[in-house]
């Protein structure tokens, strides 16, 4: 049997950190399990939806692979049904998911540390839902751990291609209007993670002013700059408006 004393120091410390890194690999998948009911609900949505276009399910599994995004991906199966061009479905995709640029620089600083094929791997699986779930994560901390990240993003991602590839291969026997009432499964999971957003912040009244705030401007806006613009300047201008009355309530504290 070997004796205690003969383990080196360096093969100990190297056991608990490959341990320390499984378990927090395996902790992302857990965390994301609140959201793998909306994505197997909204995949199956959009995986049927594509079927319906004309799209056979390897077609769908290719589309949820590579573009991986719901809103592009319903986007495409209304723009395919209607024989648009490639270059049109391309353009539009790229104005709707331009929200993935805000996302991203929101959570960069909290992975400078990694290499950029790290922040590479990260920055082309974040979601809505994943950067919902890692918003709460980095609170109080400065930055997200990779592993943790990474066993989130593929459990969404898994679960996201189980739902269109399943979607897909049953779109025959399901009405076409039963489809759109599963959207609500992607309403309540954002809600559910806003709530949850706020509930971790300290100041939970500024946090629900600005929730409010985005949530009368977002309509207006939209009417003058249509839907995909509208979202996009109503999260800059909120944002904007937040990271400006925080520094004045800091400057008016410490003046």
């Amino acid at each position: 049997m070997t004796e205690l004393a003969d383990i080196h120091p360096d093969k100990l410390c190297s056991s608990e950190f490959d341990s320390n890194q499984q378990n927090s690999f395996l902790k992302g998948c857990v965390d994301c399990v609140p959201t793998v009911l909306g994505y197997l609900s909204i995949g199956f949505s959009a995986g049927a939806l594509a079927s319906f276009s004309g799209m056979s399910p390897v077609e769908v599994c290719l589309l949820s692979l590579i573009l991986y995004a719901g809103s592009g991906q319903f986007i495409v199966a209304s723009l395919v049904a209607s024989n648009t061009e490639v270059i049109s479905i391309s353009i539009a995709i790229f104005f709707v998911n331009l929200r993935h640029l805000l996302m991203s620089a929101y959570l960069a600083p909290f992975f400078k540390e990694y290499s950029p094929v790290k922040r590479f791997i990260i920055g082309s699986q974040i979601t809505d839902e994943t950067f919902g779930v890692a918003s709460i994560q980095k609170t109080g901390t400065d930055r997200i751990d990779f592993k943790w990240m990474l066993g989130l993003n593929l459990t969404a991602y898994i679960n996201w291609l189980i739902g269109n590839f399943t979607g897909a291969l049953v779109a025959s026997a399901i009405p076409e209007k039963f489809i759109g009432s599963l959207q609500f499964a992607l309403v309540s999971m954002f809600i559910g993670l806003v709530v949850a957003h706020i509930k971790s912040t300290s100041n939970v009244k500024f946090q629900i002013c600005l929730a409010l705030l985005s949530l009368a401007i977002v309509q207006p806006i939209s009417l003058v700059l249509g839907s995909s613009y509208g979202v996009i300047t109503t999260a800059v201008t909120v944002s904007f408006i937040g990271m400006v009355v925080k520094k004045w309530k800091l400057d008016t504290k410490y003046s």
